[in-house]
C-alpha cells in the first residue's frame, strides 16, 4: 500500500494527475477479475464453456442468496452470523413438512419461508428489545438455533426423504425454458432485492441508519422499526437458500449452512470494489460472488491438491479485500 502512496504523490495535483488513479479506483477489482478468467481459460479450455459456466452459476445460487441478506444487513449497519441457521431452519422445516407431516411441497416452501422468519424474530427480539449488539445478538442466535438443530435430529444426525415431490426436487436441478431453476430463483432474488433498495424509500432509509443512526432518527425515521423488516426479510431470503439446498439433496444436515457465512461476508466487501460510490450494494455483491466462483471454479480445473486451492483461495481473498479497501481510499481521496 506504501508503493501506491508514493505513486499518488508523485502525480500532478491537477486533474491530469488524478484521472488514472481515479480510473483504477473503478475499474482495478474489474481487471483483477479479467486476468483470472484469462488465466483460467488459458490453463483449461473448459473454463470458457457454457456447460461449466452453467455448473458455475448453480453452483454460486445460495451464496448469492445469503450474501444479498447479508448486504441488506450490513447496509442497516449491522452484521449477521445467524445466516447458516437460517438456511439450516428453512431446509429443515421443509423437511419435516414433506417427510413427517406429508404436506403438499407448496406448503413445505412456506414453512420453510417460516423457519427462516423464526431466526429473524429471535435476532430482532435479542437487538431491539434486549438492546444487544447486533454480532453478539446474531452470534447467540447461532449457539441457540444450532444446538437445536442437534437436539432435534438425536445429535446431528441428517433428515432424508428421497421420496420428496418431484416438483419440490426440480427447485434445484429442473429448468425453465432451459434456464437452471436455481439460476432462475435467484435472479428474481436480486432483482427483488435491488428493486427493495435501490428504488424505494425503504431502502434509502436502510441506507441512511447505516450511514448514521442518530441523525437518521433526528430526521424522523423509524429506525427500529425498518431493522425489524431488514432482519426478517434478511433471514427469509437465507431460506431460501435452505429451500435450494434441501431440495438438491433431499435431506437436511444440520449445520450445513455455516459453511456460506464467510464466503458471504467477504462477497459483500469484495463487492465494494465493484460499485462505483464504493458502499455495499446488492449489484457489487453480485461481482464479488462470481468473483469468488470464478476463482473456486478455475482452481478446480486446474486440479490443485485440495490443500494447496484452500491456501490459494485465502491468499487470493486477502488480496482481493486489499484491493477492494484500497480502491475505497482512492474513491474517498478524488472525490
Amino acid at each position: 500500500m506504501k508503493v501506491f502512496s508514493a505513486l499518488a504523490a508523485t502525480l500532478p495535483a491537477g486533474e491530469s494527475g488524478r484521472k488514472p488513479l481515479a480510473w483504477l479506483s473503478r475499474a482495478g477489482f474489474a481487471l483483477v477479475t479479467l486476468f483470472f478468467i484469462v488465466l483460467f481459460s488459458w490453463s483449461n479450455p473448459v473454463f470458457l464453456t457454457l456447460d461449466n459456466w452453467s455448473n458455475l452459476l448453480q453452483g454460486s445460487a445460495i451464496l448469492l442468496i445469503v450474501a444479498l441478506a447479508m448486504t441488506l444487513i450490513v447496509s442497516a449497519g449491522a452484521i449477521d452470523l445467524s445466516v447458516g441457521v437460517a438456511i439450516d431452519f428453512g431446509a429443515m422445516l421443509a423437511l419435516i413438512a414433506l417427510k413427517t407431516w406429508q404436506l403438499p411441497w407448496q406448503v413445505a416452501v412456506l414453512c420453510a419461508l417460516l423457519g427462516g422468519v423464526m431466526i429473524g424474530l429471535v435476532n430482532a427480539f435479542l437487538i431491539l428489545a434486549c438492546r444487544i449488539k447486533p454480532f453478539l445478538a446474531t452470534l447467540g442466535t447461532w449457539f441457540i438455533a444450532s444446538s437445536a438443530e442437534r437436539i432435534y435430529t438425536d445429535g446431528g444426525g441428517a433428515i432424508s426423504w428421497r421420496r420428496m415431490a418431484p416438483e419440490y426436487h426440480d427447485l434445484a436441478v429442473g429448468n425453465v425454458w432451459g434456464i437452471p431453476t436455481p439460476v432462475l430463483i435467484v435472479l428474481v432474488v436480486w432483482l427483488a432485492a435491488w428493486l427493495l433498495t435501490e428504488r424505494t424509500l425503504f431502502g434509502k432509509r436502510v441506507r441512511a441508519i447505516g450511514q448514521n443512526s442518530e441523525a437518521a432518527r433526528i430526521a424522523g425515521i423509524a429506525d427500529k422499526r425498518t431493522l425489524f423488516w431488514v432482519l426478517i426479510a434478511a433471514s427469509a431470503m437465507c431460506a431460501v437458500g435452505g429451500i435450494i439446498l434441501s431440495a438438491n439433496l433431499r435431506q437436511f444436515t444440520p449445520l450445513a449452512g455455516q459453511s456460506y457465512l464467510m464466503d458471504a461476508i467477504a462477497a459483500v466487501f469484495i463487492g465494494t470494489a465493484f460499485q462505483r460510490q464504493g458502499r455495499v450494494s446488492m449489484g457489487g455483491t453480485l461481482g464479488g460472488v462470481l468473483f469468488l466462483a470464478i476463482i473456486d471454479n478455475g482452481l478446480n480445473l486446474m486440479g490443485l491438491n485440495y490443500l494447496v486451492k484452500d491456501a490459494l483461495v485465502g491468499v487470493i481473498l486477502v488480496v482481493a479485500l486489499a484491493v477492494s479497501f484500497w480502491q475505497a481510499r482512492l474513491r474517498q481521496q478524488h472525490r
